[in-house]
């Protein structure tokens, strides 16, 4: 947490930095680190967009609602959906994806039955796509799952770099997600 508040720090004296929309993301243990700091830095995180990678801290206790959108593929051999060992090297024992969503739909207060739209497989790869919604949380925050049906270890809309992370989606880019995602999340 020190070092990446000094790193924003640090940047902001090289480049401008709109302190109003610092958002993390990450793959697998990256991912790991974006939900970290939008626990741990909500002061100057104003989103996350964590992919193939659950919560791995024991608290989730933002000091503010931070909006997040998490994707995983349901079939992600290393950092399996429902929890458990991975098939890295690292034998890191992962918490589920189910626990990692709980998590922040608590910390963001979000009420209301949750809403699963499937996504159109505008792609005939093996995978598909839906995205579930618990009901909206505190000062405009949401949680936002995509859950890639027969996906990898993978970002979705790119190719794997090897095939053993498993199969990976082209119906939907999180990029483009994750951009609109933090267009309309801008810090409150």
């Amino acid at each position: 947490r020190a070092f990446t508040r000094a790193l924003l720090d640090d940047l902001a004296t090289v480049v401008p930095v709109d302190a109003l929309r610092v958002y993390a993301t990450g793959m697998s243990y990256g991912s790991m680190m974006a939900h970290r700091l939008g626990a741990e830095l909500s002061e100057r995180i104003a989103a996350i967009a964590p992919v193939a990678g659950p919560i791995g801290i024991g608290s989730c206790a933002p000091g503010r609602p931070v909006p997040v959108m998490h994707f995983h593929g349901d079939s992600d051999a290393f950092a399996p959906f429902a929890g458990g060992r991975g098939r890295g090297v690292s034998g890191t024992s992962f918490r589920s994806v189910g626990a990692t969503i709980a998590a922040w739909v608590e910390a963001d207060g979000c009420a209301g039955e949750p809403e699963t739209t499937p996504l159109d497989d505008r792609e005939d790869a093996g995978t598909r796509v839906r995205v579930e919604r618990p009901g909206g949380g505190r000062e405009g925050a949401e949680v936002v799952l995509v859950v890639i049906e027969g996906g990898g270890h993978t970002w979705p809309g790119r190719e794997p770099p090897l095939a053993a992370l498993g199969a990976s989606t082209r119906d939907v880019s999180a990029n483009d997600l994750m951009w609109e995602f933090f267009e309309r999340h801008p810090m409150p």
